[in-house]
């Protein structure tokens, strides 16, 4: 069983324990519960990894820009672009505007950034 969604042959009245809580629920339970969070995205596609690693790469910029070392700013708008530019892959594969929108802007403005850096 993977751990983001129930196997069909479970029956609804079947017990599933919580192992860090020691909380008993039913299988129904889990089904129709609005109280239990389950995520709505599948674990470990190439989507996962995409969104997760361009999540860590933008962190890191983010983390370069608040430090406000002029020296750095190449690499942050350049690690800013990749996660920009990876998280408009992740809006392609989701079929989702937004996020395709904003970070497909986002890509090209700070790829203007870098051309701008290196041939200015």
């Amino acid at each position: 069983m993977t751990p983001n969604h129930i196997e069909s042959d479970l029956n609804p009245t079947d017990t599933i324990i919580n192992e860090p809580t020691g909380t008993e629920y039913t299988v129904a339970e889990i089904e129709h519960s609005s109280r239990i969070v389950k995520s709505v995205t599948p674990y470990y596609t190439a989507d996962w990894y995409i969104k997760w690693i361009a999540s860590i790469i933008v962190l890191f910029a983010v983390a370069i820009r608040s430090s406000g070392v002029p020296e750095l700013q190449i690499w942050d708008i350049f690690l800013s672009w990749v996660g920009a530019v990876m998280w408009a892959v992740v809006g392609f594969m989701w079929k989702d505007r937004a996020i395709l929108l904003l970070n497909g802007v986002l890509g090209l403005m700070l790829f203007s950034g870098l051309i701008a850096e290196f041939f200015a």
